[in-house]
Protein backbone atom coordinates (compact mmCIF):
# COMPACT_ATOMS: atom_id res chain seq x y z
CA UNK A 1 0.00 0.00 0.00
CA UNK A 2 2.70 1.88 0.82
CA UNK A 3 3.99 1.83 -2.50
CA UNK A 4 1.52 2.56 -4.21
CA UNK A 5 0.89 5.98 -2.56
CA UNK A 6 4.38 6.86 -3.25
CA UNK A 7 3.93 6.25 -7.26
CA UNK A 8 0.44 8.01 -7.07
CA UNK A 9 2.63 11.14 -5.46
CA UNK A 10 4.87 10.87 -8.18
CA UNK A 11 2.28 10.86 -11.02
CA UNK A 12 0.77 13.91 -8.99
CA UNK A 13 4.06 15.69 -9.31
CA UNK A 14 4.65 14.91 -12.89
CA UNK A 15 0.89 16.02 -13.93
CA UNK A 16 1.39 19.23 -11.64
CA UNK A 17 4.72 20.09 -13.60
CA UNK A 18 3.52 19.00 -17.16
CA UNK A 19 0.63 22.18 -15.89
CA UNK A 20 3.66 24.44 -14.74
CA UNK A 21 5.90 23.77 -17.70
CA UNK A 22 3.16 24.05 -20.39
CA UNK A 23 1.00 26.49 -18.61
CA UNK A 24 -2.02 24.40 -20.05
CA UNK A 25 -3.83 26.18 -22.70
CA UNK A 26 -8.04 26.41 -22.81
CA UNK A 27 -8.31 23.32 -25.41
CA UNK A 28 -6.28 20.75 -24.28
CA UNK A 29 -6.86 18.19 -21.64
CA UNK A 30 -4.57 16.87 -19.61
CA UNK A 31 -4.91 13.21 -19.27
CA UNK A 32 -6.37 12.10 -15.61
CA UNK A 33 -4.99 8.41 -15.85
CA UNK A 34 -1.78 7.96 -13.42
CA UNK A 35 -1.15 5.14 -15.92
CA UNK A 36 -1.09 7.44 -19.24
CA UNK A 37 0.49 10.52 -17.28
CA UNK A 38 3.33 8.27 -16.36
CA UNK A 39 3.53 7.27 -20.31
CA UNK A 40 2.89 10.50 -21.40
CA UNK A 41 6.25 11.85 -19.66
CA UNK A 42 8.18 9.15 -21.02
CA UNK A 43 7.26 9.70 -24.20
CA UNK A 44 7.89 13.36 -24.18
CA UNK A 45 11.71 12.21 -23.23
CA UNK A 46 12.01 10.29 -25.87
CA UNK A 47 12.37 12.98 -28.07
CA UNK A 48 13.15 11.42 -31.72
CA UNK A 49 10.64 8.95 -33.31
CA UNK A 50 10.55 6.77 -36.72
CA UNK A 51 7.72 6.76 -38.83
CA UNK A 52 7.12 4.98 -41.52
CA UNK A 53 4.15 5.08 -44.53
CA UNK A 54 4.26 2.14 -46.29
CA UNK A 55 1.41 0.02 -48.05
CA UNK A 56 0.39 -1.19 -51.47
CA UNK A 57 1.02 2.39 -53.09
CA UNK A 58 4.46 1.98 -52.88
CA UNK A 59 4.31 0.04 -56.56
CA UNK A 60 3.31 2.88 -58.35
CA UNK A 61 5.52 5.22 -56.36
CA UNK A 62 2.82 7.25 -55.61
CA UNK A 63 1.36 9.49 -52.47
CA UNK A 64 -0.36 7.24 -50.14
CA UNK A 65 -3.91 6.58 -50.34
CA UNK A 66 -5.10 10.60 -51.76
CA UNK A 67 -4.89 9.73 -54.84
CA UNK A 68 -8.40 7.57 -55.27
CA UNK A 69 -10.02 10.53 -53.36
CA UNK A 70 -11.92 12.17 -55.73
CA UNK A 71 -10.68 15.61 -54.86
CA UNK A 72 -9.37 18.61 -56.63
CA UNK A 73 -6.09 18.52 -54.80
CA UNK A 74 -2.64 18.77 -55.62
CA UNK A 75 -1.68 15.54 -54.06
CA UNK A 76 -5.00 13.84 -55.18
CA UNK A 77 -3.92 13.81 -58.59
CA UNK A 78 -4.21 10.47 -60.72
CA UNK A 79 -0.91 9.62 -63.20
CA UNK A 80 -0.15 6.94 -64.87
CA UNK A 81 -2.35 4.55 -67.94
CA UNK A 82 -5.41 4.37 -65.46
CA UNK A 83 -5.38 8.34 -64.64
CA UNK A 84 -8.24 9.29 -66.88
CA UNK A 85 -11.17 6.99 -65.30
CA UNK A 86 -11.63 7.31 -61.73
CA UNK A 87 -13.61 3.50 -61.99
CA UNK A 88 -11.21 2.55 -63.72
CA UNK A 89 -8.02 3.97 -61.54
CA UNK A 90 -9.34 2.95 -58.33
CA UNK A 91 -10.07 -0.58 -59.79
CA UNK A 92 -6.54 -1.10 -60.96
CA UNK A 93 -5.34 0.19 -57.34
CA UNK A 94 -7.34 -2.07 -55.62
CA UNK A 95 -5.68 -4.35 -57.29
CA UNK A 96 -2.10 -4.16 -56.40
CA UNK A 97 -3.00 -6.12 -53.83
CA UNK A 98 -2.33 -9.05 -55.88
CA UNK A 99 0.99 -8.08 -56.93
CA UNK A 100 2.25 -6.50 -53.36
CA UNK A 101 5.39 -8.81 -52.29
CA UNK A 102 7.93 -7.08 -50.44
CA UNK A 103 10.50 -10.14 -50.46
CA UNK A 104 13.18 -7.40 -49.02
CA UNK A 105 11.59 -6.81 -46.19
CA UNK A 106 13.59 -6.83 -42.39
CA UNK A 107 12.48 -5.07 -39.95
CA UNK A 108 15.04 -6.02 -38.04
CA UNK A 109 17.66 -3.65 -40.17
CA UNK A 110 15.24 -1.48 -39.81
CA UNK A 111 15.23 -1.15 -35.83
CA UNK A 112 18.80 -1.67 -35.78
CA UNK A 113 19.30 1.21 -37.93
CA UNK A 114 16.48 3.39 -35.93
CA UNK A 115 18.59 2.60 -32.84
CA UNK A 116 21.95 3.94 -33.98
CA UNK A 117 20.44 7.19 -35.42
CA UNK A 118 19.09 7.28 -31.64
CA UNK A 119 15.29 7.35 -32.08
CA UNK A 120 13.58 6.15 -29.46
CA UNK A 121 10.02 4.93 -30.70
CA UNK A 122 8.43 4.05 -33.91
CA UNK A 123 4.96 4.89 -35.25
CA UNK A 124 4.25 2.81 -38.40
CA UNK A 125 0.74 2.55 -40.42
CA UNK A 126 -1.28 -0.66 -39.84
CA UNK A 127 -3.94 1.23 -42.28
CA UNK A 128 -3.72 3.56 -44.16
CA UNK A 129 -7.24 5.85 -45.67
CA UNK A 130 -7.40 3.63 -48.67
CA UNK A 131 -7.93 0.38 -46.13
CA UNK A 132 -5.47 -1.79 -47.02
CA UNK A 133 -4.19 -3.52 -43.80
CA UNK A 134 -0.41 -4.02 -43.00
CA UNK A 135 -2.19 -6.26 -40.52
CA UNK A 136 -3.51 -9.79 -39.76
CA UNK A 137 -6.91 -8.15 -39.41
CA UNK A 138 -10.29 -11.10 -40.03
CA UNK A 139 -12.28 -7.79 -40.62
CA UNK A 140 -11.52 -7.81 -43.97
CA UNK A 141 -9.68 -9.41 -47.14
CA UNK A 142 -8.50 -6.60 -47.80
CA UNK A 143 -4.98 -7.00 -46.64
CA UNK A 144 -1.17 -8.43 -46.37
CA UNK A 145 -2.25 -11.78 -45.51
CA UNK A 146 -4.76 -12.26 -47.68
CA UNK A 147 -4.17 -15.25 -50.11
CA UNK A 148 -5.11 -12.41 -53.10
CA UNK A 149 -1.56 -10.74 -51.60
CA UNK A 150 1.48 -12.74 -52.66
CA UNK A 151 3.49 -11.80 -49.43
CA UNK A 152 0.77 -13.76 -47.32
CA UNK A 153 2.65 -17.07 -47.98
CA UNK A 154 6.10 -15.52 -46.20
CA UNK A 155 6.27 -15.97 -42.74
CA UNK A 156 6.68 -12.24 -41.88
CA UNK A 157 3.48 -11.80 -44.09
CA UNK A 158 1.73 -10.50 -40.58
CA UNK A 159 3.63 -7.26 -41.68
CA UNK A 160 2.79 -4.84 -38.63
CA UNK A 161 3.43 -7.33 -36.25
CA UNK A 162 7.14 -8.47 -37.24
CA UNK A 163 7.41 -4.19 -36.92
CA UNK A 164 6.60 -4.21 -33.67
CA UNK A 165 8.20 -7.24 -32.53
CA UNK A 166 11.88 -6.18 -34.05
CA UNK A 167 11.08 -2.72 -32.86
CA UNK A 168 10.16 -3.48 -29.04
CA UNK A 169 13.32 -6.09 -28.98
CA UNK A 170 15.26 -2.69 -29.54
CA UNK A 171 13.31 -1.20 -26.58
CA UNK A 172 11.25 0.97 -28.83
CA UNK A 173 7.90 2.49 -27.42
CA UNK A 174 5.58 1.08 -30.50
CA UNK A 175 2.86 3.03 -32.13
CA UNK A 176 -0.03 2.07 -34.31
CA UNK A 177 -0.98 4.51 -36.53
CA UNK A 178 -4.39 3.65 -37.77
CA UNK A 179 -6.96 5.78 -39.96
CA UNK A 180 -10.43 5.87 -38.69
CA UNK A 181 -11.87 6.93 -42.43
CA UNK A 182 -11.93 3.53 -44.77
CA UNK A 183 -12.50 4.33 -48.31
CA UNK A 184 -12.31 0.27 -49.48
CA UNK A 185 -14.82 0.03 -46.73
CA UNK A 186 -18.82 -0.54 -48.01
CA UNK A 187 -19.91 0.93 -44.91
CA UNK A 188 -17.86 4.42 -45.25
CA UNK A 189 -17.90 4.72 -48.92
CA UNK A 190 -21.03 2.87 -50.11
CA UNK A 191 -21.48 1.99 -53.50
CA UNK A 192 -24.51 2.49 -53.86
CA UNK A 193 -23.55 6.54 -54.13
CA UNK A 194 -20.47 7.59 -55.89
CA UNK A 195 -17.64 8.69 -53.13
CA UNK A 196 -17.53 12.72 -53.56
CA UNK A 197 -14.56 13.49 -51.40
CA UNK A 198 -12.49 12.33 -48.03
CA UNK A 199 -15.89 12.24 -46.33
CA UNK A 200 -18.01 9.27 -45.67
CA UNK A 201 -20.20 9.53 -48.74
CA UNK A 202 -24.02 8.79 -47.22
CA UNK A 203 -25.31 10.77 -44.26
CA UNK A 204 -24.85 8.84 -40.92
CA UNK A 205 -27.55 10.21 -39.22
CA UNK A 206 -30.00 8.83 -42.05
CA UNK A 207 -28.33 5.34 -42.13
CA UNK A 208 -28.14 4.69 -38.63
CA UNK A 209 -27.45 0.94 -39.00
CA UNK A 210 -24.75 1.31 -42.40
CA UNK A 211 -23.02 3.83 -40.07
CA UNK A 212 -23.64 1.46 -36.91
CA UNK A 213 -21.98 -0.93 -38.89
CA UNK A 214 -18.72 1.25 -39.71
CA UNK A 215 -18.17 1.81 -35.62
CA UNK A 216 -18.05 -1.46 -34.84
CA UNK A 217 -15.54 -2.15 -38.14
CA UNK A 218 -13.34 0.02 -36.59
CA UNK A 219 -13.85 -0.58 -33.43
CA UNK A 220 -13.07 -4.63 -33.92
CA UNK A 221 -10.05 -3.84 -35.83
CA UNK A 222 -8.02 -1.49 -33.02
CA UNK A 223 -9.13 -4.15 -30.61
CA UNK A 224 -7.30 -6.70 -33.03
CA UNK A 225 -4.43 -4.21 -32.86
CA UNK A 226 -4.30 -3.80 -28.98
CA UNK A 227 -4.38 -7.49 -28.50
CA UNK A 228 -2.63 -9.97 -30.61
CA UNK A 229 0.44 -7.54 -31.57
CA UNK A 230 2.14 -7.24 -28.25
CA UNK A 231 2.56 -4.19 -25.81
CA UNK A 232 1.70 -0.92 -27.66
CA UNK A 233 2.34 2.18 -25.92
CA UNK A 234 0.20 4.81 -28.91
CA UNK A 235 -2.66 4.66 -30.95
CA UNK A 236 -2.10 7.20 -33.57
CA UNK A 237 -5.05 7.74 -35.21
CA UNK A 238 -5.84 10.04 -38.26
CA UNK A 239 -8.40 11.37 -40.53
CA UNK A 240 -9.35 14.19 -38.43
CA UNK A 241 -12.69 14.60 -40.36
CA UNK A 242 -14.34 11.51 -38.83
CA UNK A 243 -15.06 13.75 -35.56
CA UNK A 244 -18.63 14.89 -34.40
CA UNK A 245 -20.04 17.20 -36.34
CA UNK A 246 -20.31 19.57 -32.52
CA UNK A 247 -16.32 19.62 -32.95
CA UNK A 248 -16.06 20.64 -36.46
CA UNK A 249 -13.89 24.10 -36.34
CA UNK A 250 -15.46 26.08 -40.00
CA UNK A 251 -12.87 28.46 -38.99
CA UNK A 252 -9.96 25.98 -39.89
CA UNK A 253 -10.12 25.67 -43.96
CA UNK A 254 -10.42 21.89 -44.62
CA UNK A 255 -12.34 21.34 -41.85
CA UNK A 256 -15.18 23.73 -44.20
CA UNK A 257 -16.39 21.05 -45.85
CA UNK A 258 -17.24 18.46 -43.46
CA UNK A 259 -20.86 17.86 -44.32
CA UNK A 260 -21.74 15.09 -41.67
CA UNK A 261 -21.56 13.98 -37.95
CA UNK A 262 -19.22 11.20 -37.83
CA UNK A 263 -18.74 10.43 -34.80
CA UNK A 264 -17.32 7.26 -34.19
CA UNK A 265 -17.50 6.61 -30.63
CA UNK A 266 -13.86 7.37 -29.46
CA UNK A 267 -14.95 6.66 -25.34
CA UNK A 268 -15.90 3.19 -26.44
CA UNK A 269 -12.61 2.83 -28.73
CA UNK A 270 -10.50 4.27 -25.88
CA UNK A 271 -12.12 2.55 -23.01
CA UNK A 272 -11.51 -0.91 -24.59
CA UNK A 273 -7.81 0.19 -25.65
CA UNK A 274 -7.32 0.87 -22.39
CA UNK A 275 -8.61 -1.75 -21.09
CA UNK A 276 -6.18 -3.96 -23.27
CA UNK A 277 -3.20 -1.67 -23.10
CA UNK A 278 -3.36 -0.02 -19.57
CA UNK A 279 -2.08 3.58 -20.44
CA UNK A 280 -1.74 3.69 -23.81
CA UNK A 281 -1.42 7.24 -25.44
CA UNK A 282 -4.16 8.13 -27.74
CA UNK A 283 -3.85 10.79 -30.72
CA UNK A 284 -6.75 11.57 -32.37
CA UNK A 285 -5.21 14.04 -34.42
CA UNK A 286 -7.05 17.77 -34.71
CA UNK A 287 -9.61 16.63 -32.42
CA UNK A 288 -8.91 18.81 -29.37
CA UNK A 289 -10.19 17.61 -26.40
CA UNK A 290 -9.78 14.23 -23.93
CA UNK A 291 -8.77 11.44 -26.89
CA UNK A 292 -5.70 14.09 -28.38
CA UNK A 293 -2.92 13.19 -25.55
CA UNK A 294 -0.30 15.10 -27.67
CA UNK A 295 -1.12 17.19 -30.68
CA UNK A 296 1.03 16.47 -33.80
CA UNK A 297 1.72 19.53 -35.99
CA UNK A 298 2.51 18.25 -40.11
CA UNK A 299 5.26 19.09 -41.53
CA UNK A 300 6.16 22.24 -39.60
CA UNK A 301 7.89 23.72 -36.44
CA UNK A 302 6.10 25.98 -34.14
CA UNK A 303 7.82 29.29 -33.39
CA UNK A 304 7.96 28.65 -29.54
CA UNK A 305 7.13 26.18 -27.17
CA UNK A 306 3.42 25.21 -27.09
CA UNK A 307 0.81 24.93 -24.33
CA UNK A 308 0.64 21.01 -24.64
CA UNK A 309 2.94 18.00 -25.28
CA UNK A 310 3.73 17.56 -29.06
CA UNK A 311 5.40 16.28 -31.76
CA UNK A 312 6.75 17.43 -35.66
CA UNK A 313 5.86 14.73 -37.97
CA UNK A 314 8.17 15.61 -40.86
CA UNK A 315 9.84 13.58 -44.26
CA UNK A 316 12.87 12.33 -44.42
CA UNK A 317 12.74 13.10 -48.16
CA UNK A 318 10.03 15.00 -49.85
CA UNK A 319 7.21 12.42 -49.92
CA UNK A 320 5.53 10.59 -46.80
CA UNK A 321 5.19 7.16 -48.86
CA UNK A 322 7.90 5.51 -51.51
CA UNK A 323 9.12 7.51 -54.52
CA UNK A 324 11.39 6.99 -56.48
CA UNK A 325 14.43 9.24 -56.72
CA UNK A 326 13.24 11.29 -53.78
CA UNK A 327 14.59 13.70 -52.61
CA UNK A 328 16.44 13.54 -49.29
CA UNK A 329 16.80 15.88 -46.27
CA UNK A 330 20.71 16.50 -45.45
CA UNK A 331 21.68 15.03 -41.99
CA UNK A 332 22.83 18.52 -40.73
CA UNK A 333 19.02 19.67 -41.95
CA UNK A 334 17.73 16.87 -39.95
CA UNK A 335 19.89 17.45 -36.78
CA UNK A 336 18.99 21.32 -37.24
CA UNK A 337 15.42 20.48 -37.02
CA UNK A 338 15.49 17.95 -34.10
CA UNK A 339 17.18 20.52 -32.29
CA UNK A 340 14.91 23.72 -32.88
CA UNK A 341 12.15 21.37 -31.76
CA UNK A 342 13.43 20.01 -28.71
CA UNK A 343 14.31 23.87 -27.88
CA UNK A 344 10.21 23.97 -27.98
CA UNK A 345 9.66 21.43 -25.80
CA UNK A 346 8.56 18.93 -28.75
CA UNK A 347 9.32 15.43 -30.23
CA UNK A 348 10.41 14.96 -33.52
CA UNK A 349 8.60 12.02 -35.60
CA UNK A 350 10.86 11.48 -38.75
CA UNK A 351 8.83 9.80 -41.47
CA UNK A 352 10.65 7.21 -44.49
CA UNK A 353 8.68 5.36 -47.01
CA UNK A 354 9.46 1.71 -47.47
CA UNK A 355 10.27 0.24 -51.04
CA UNK A 356 7.82 -2.04 -53.06
CA UNK A 357 10.34 -4.28 -52.05
CA UNK A 358 10.92 -3.67 -48.52
CA UNK A 359 13.60 -1.80 -47.56
CA UNK A 360 14.36 1.71 -47.40
CA UNK A 361 16.81 3.43 -49.99
CA UNK A 362 20.61 3.56 -49.05
CA UNK A 363 20.42 7.10 -49.05
CA UNK A 364 18.12 7.14 -45.74
CA UNK A 365 20.30 4.72 -44.22
CA UNK A 366 23.34 7.30 -44.95
CA UNK A 367 21.00 10.00 -43.59
CA UNK A 368 20.33 7.91 -40.17
CA UNK A 369 24.01 7.14 -39.68
CA UNK A 370 25.25 10.74 -39.80
CA UNK A 371 22.56 12.11 -37.37
CA UNK A 372 23.38 8.69 -35.26
CA UNK A 373 26.76 9.77 -35.41
CA UNK A 374 25.95 13.06 -33.71
CA UNK A 375 23.61 11.65 -31.06
CA UNK A 376 26.05 9.28 -29.85
CA UNK A 377 27.87 12.28 -28.55
CA UNK A 378 25.18 14.79 -28.51
CA UNK A 379 22.19 12.32 -26.97
CA UNK A 380 22.08 13.44 -23.56
CA UNK A 381 21.07 16.91 -24.62
CA UNK A 382 18.69 16.17 -26.45
CA UNK A 383 16.76 13.54 -24.53
CA UNK A 384 14.90 14.22 -21.07
CA UNK A 385 15.14 17.75 -21.78
CA UNK A 386 12.74 20.47 -21.77
CA UNK A 387 13.13 24.44 -23.39
CA UNK A 388 14.93 27.66 -21.68
CA UNK A 389 13.99 30.77 -23.01
CA UNK A 390 14.99 32.55 -25.10
CA UNK A 391 14.68 29.28 -27.03
CA UNK A 392 16.61 30.58 -29.82
CA UNK A 393 18.67 33.46 -31.22
CA UNK A 394 20.27 33.38 -35.16
CA UNK A 395 22.24 30.24 -35.02
CA UNK A 396 22.20 29.43 -31.15
CA UNK A 397 19.53 27.67 -29.64
CA UNK A 398 18.89 27.05 -25.61
CA UNK A 399 17.78 23.88 -23.80
CA UNK A 400 18.07 23.00 -20.04
CA UNK A 401 17.93 19.24 -18.32
CA UNK A 402 14.60 18.29 -16.83
CA UNK A 403 16.31 18.69 -13.39
CA UNK A 404 16.90 22.51 -14.16
CA UNK A 405 20.73 21.89 -13.22
CA UNK A 406 22.47 22.13 -16.13
CA UNK A 407 21.95 24.58 -18.98
CA UNK A 408 22.69 23.64 -22.83
CA UNK A 409 24.05 26.58 -25.36
CA UNK A 410 23.47 24.81 -29.08
CA UNK A 411 26.10 26.58 -31.28
CA UNK A 412 24.28 25.16 -35.57
CA UNK A 413 26.36 25.44 -38.64
CA UNK A 414 25.93 26.96 -41.13
CA UNK A 415 22.54 25.90 -43.53
CA UNK A 416 24.70 24.84 -46.49
CA UNK A 417 28.05 24.07 -44.59
CA UNK A 418 28.10 20.71 -42.24
CA UNK A 419 30.81 22.33 -40.29
CA UNK A 420 30.80 24.24 -36.57
CA UNK A 421 32.99 26.86 -36.57
CA UNK A 422 33.00 28.50 -33.35
CA UNK A 423 33.02 32.56 -32.84
CA UNK A 424 35.84 34.15 -30.80
CA UNK A 425 33.27 35.21 -28.27
CA UNK A 426 29.70 34.54 -27.63
CA UNK A 427 27.15 37.16 -26.28
CA UNK A 428 24.84 35.36 -24.46
CA UNK A 429 21.39 36.70 -22.99
CA UNK A 430 21.32 38.82 -19.77
CA UNK A 431 21.14 36.88 -16.57
CA UNK A 432 21.54 33.73 -18.22
CA UNK A 433 24.62 32.30 -15.96
CA UNK A 434 27.20 34.08 -13.49
CA UNK A 435 30.72 33.66 -12.51
CA UNK A 436 29.93 30.60 -10.28
CA UNK A 437 28.57 28.23 -13.24
CA UNK A 438 31.04 25.87 -15.20
CA UNK A 439 30.58 25.95 -18.85
CA UNK A 440 32.38 23.42 -21.16
CA UNK A 441 32.39 22.08 -24.50
CA UNK A 442 31.02 18.49 -24.79
CA UNK A 443 32.73 15.89 -26.10
CA UNK A 444 36.06 17.68 -24.59
CA UNK A 445 37.63 18.84 -21.61
CA UNK A 446 37.81 22.09 -22.63
CA UNK A 447 36.64 24.73 -19.87
CA UNK A 448 35.36 28.39 -20.94
CA UNK A 449 35.28 31.68 -19.54
CA UNK A 450 32.07 33.78 -18.70
CA UNK A 451 32.82 37.74 -19.08
CA UNK A 452 30.30 38.84 -16.30
CA UNK A 453 30.90 42.51 -17.77
CA UNK A 454 30.06 41.87 -21.31
CA UNK A 455 27.77 38.62 -20.58
CA UNK A 456 29.98 36.87 -23.12
CA UNK A 457 32.00 33.61 -23.35
CA UNK A 458 35.09 33.49 -24.58
CA UNK A 459 36.78 30.93 -26.69
CA UNK A 460 40.33 30.42 -26.46
CA UNK A 461 42.38 31.10 -29.60
CA UNK A 462 43.14 27.60 -31.21
CA UNK A 463 39.55 26.72 -31.04
CA UNK A 464 38.25 29.70 -32.46
CA UNK A 465 37.33 30.70 -36.37
CA UNK A 466 38.68 26.90 -36.77
CA UNK A 467 36.05 24.36 -37.86
CA UNK A 468 35.44 22.27 -34.25
CA UNK A 469 32.41 19.66 -35.22
CA UNK A 470 29.69 18.96 -37.78
CA UNK A 471 25.95 20.13 -37.68
CA UNK A 472 25.74 21.46 -34.52
CA UNK A 473 28.18 22.12 -30.85
CA UNK A 474 26.73 21.85 -27.44
CA UNK A 475 28.16 24.03 -24.69
CA UNK A 476 27.03 22.81 -21.22
CA UNK A 477 26.91 25.42 -18.16
CA UNK A 478 26.44 23.83 -14.52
Amino acid sequence: MKKYFLFLFSVILISTAFAQQHNKSETYEYPTDTLVLKKLHHWQNQKFGLMMHWGTYSEWGIVESWSICPEDEGWTQRKGPYANSYNDYVKAYENLQTTFNPVKFSPDKWASAAKDAGMKYVVFTTKHHDGFCMFDTHQTDYKVTSSETPFSSNPKSNIAKEVFNSFRKDSFMIGAYFSKPDWHSNDYWWHYFPPKDRNVNYDPEKYPQRWNDFKNFVYNQINELTTGYGSVDILWLDGGWVRPLASVDKSVDWQKNIPYNQDIDMPRIATMARKNQPGILIVDRTVPGEYENYETPEQTVPDKPLNNPWESCITLGNSWSYAPNDNYKTANYVVHLLVKIVSRGGNLLLNIGPSPEGDWSDTAYERLKDIGGWMKVYGNVIYDSKPLAPYEENNVLYTQSEDGKAKYIIILSDEKNDDVVLPKTLHLPEGFISKQNRISIIGTKEKLKFNKSSNEISFPEKLSKTVFGKYAVVLKVE
